[in-house]
């Protein structure tokens, strides 16, 4: 049987999980996550997780939500474990007659879903280490032994590139460069929720203070605890360098919603140019009919 299926995008703050979960109870779908870091358990406050101030279960309202908070902060997942568990997940819903629909804001866990990825090397747990220990200790070196064309700058995925360097010899774009494979809905309707950039603003800045009240602190305590790198989650780098006394409350809160509109930013752009959506709709909807109505 053939299901329709979803990728609901945007930037940060822009209300698309709402509007996710609104399409789920419509059409009987199964929300299942394509956000890098919400994939992770005791940052929910963090992440802005549809399961924050909630219980970490399998299904909000009667809708199943699926890889949310399943990973510990001691485990890293590469973008080919990813596809695998979101493959899992489209199939089981499928088989349980309901429609996937993938909903985040992470550019290339998108990318693979729709594009697949290219084949690459198996990596041994020398070459992991060494790479996760260097980035660790100066990721600024560790971006100079990439090539020019290697632009991503977070710890993840300059550790996985590293260790493929370390691996083969050969660069990571060098692989990047060959046929794609593993699409796993290569033909899903694509939304993307772009609210005007001011509204996203006011949302970020309003929201930021009530993430820090509803846990963000103590997520940041379990996140020092558990050795994982704070710089892989805007928010956790902040609240860890206010642990620490190394900034103010007030610049704690300055510094993450200024780094937030950082990051939407260059969201949008990404969705300007790479995503090529089938609806767009340019505010934040306030019910599911908001610019798609040819929703079925």
């Amino acid at each position: 049987m053939t299901m329709r299926s979803y990728i609901i995008a945007g930037p940060t703050a822009s209300g698309k999980s709402d509007f996710a979960h609104r399409l789920a109870r419509k059409i009987n779908g199964t929300i299942i996550n394509c956000d890098s870091v919400q994939i992770y358990r005791g940052i929910e406050n963090i992440s802005a997780s549809p399961f924050a101030g909630r219980d970490i279960s399998d299904n909000i309202d009667g809708v199943p939500y699926r890889l949310f908070s399943i990973l510990p902060l001691s485990e890293q997942i590469s973008v080919a474990e990813y596809l695998e568990m979101a493959r899992r997940e489209y199939d089981a819903a499928v088989s349980a007659g309901r429609s996937p629909i993938f909903v985040g804001g992470t550019g290339y866990y998108i990318n693979a879903l729709i594009n697949g990825i290219s084949p690459m090397p198996d990596i041994s747990p020398a070459s992991r280490n060494r790479a996760r220990e260097l980035v660790s200790s100066d990721i600024d070196v560790a971006r100079r032994l990439l090539p020019p064309e290697f632009h991503a700058t977070d710890s993840q995925r300059v550790s996985r590139a590293l260790e493929v360097f370390f691996e083969t010899g050969r660069h990571i774009t060098e692989f990047q460069r060959a046929p794609r494979t593993g699409a796993v809905v290569p033909s899903a309707t694509r939304i993307l929720i772009a609210p005007p950039t001011d509204v996203l603003r006011e949302r970020i800045a309003s929201r930021i203070p009530q993430m820090l009240s509803g846990g963000a602190l103590d997520e940041a305590r379990a996140v020092i605890r558990s050795g994982w790198d704070a710089r892989r989650a805007i928010g956790a780098s902040q609240l860890v360098e206010l642990i620490n006394g190394n900034i103010s409350e007030p610049e704690c809160i300055q510094n993450w919603i200024t780094k937030t509109n950082q990051y939407a930013k260059r969201q949008r752009t990404w969705f300007r140019t790479q995503f090529n959506p089938d609806i767009t709709i340019t505010k934040v909807p306030a019910t599911i009919d908001d610019g798609v109505l040819t929703i079925k």
